[in-house]
């Protein structure tokens, strides 16, 4: 497990065994696991950012995207 990206509302968490990755919503507190293709075409969505357009707000935005209506609540026990 290793956190690949960590704002003030989002962090991602890499599973590299899994190959899979956990979106986390701060503000919401949210989370959402993806692995195989959905992964594959989150990564490659981060990385369809223009270099000069990456920054934590359009990669926030894009991880809004992704967790809009699938991320689960985080429940404590």
């Amino acid at each position: 497990m290793n956190v690949v990206y960590d704002s003030e509302h989002y962090a991602i968490v890499a599973y590299p065994i899994q190959q899979g990755f956990e979106l986390v919503d701060k503000a919401g507190s949210r989370t959402l696991y993806v692995h195989g293709s959905v992964a594959i075409d989150l990564r490659a969505a981060i990385d369809g950012i223009p270099d000069a357009e990456r920054d934590e707000e359009s990669i926030d935005a894009l991880l809004d995207d992704y967790c809009a209506g699938n991320a689960r609540p985080i429940v404590y026990h």
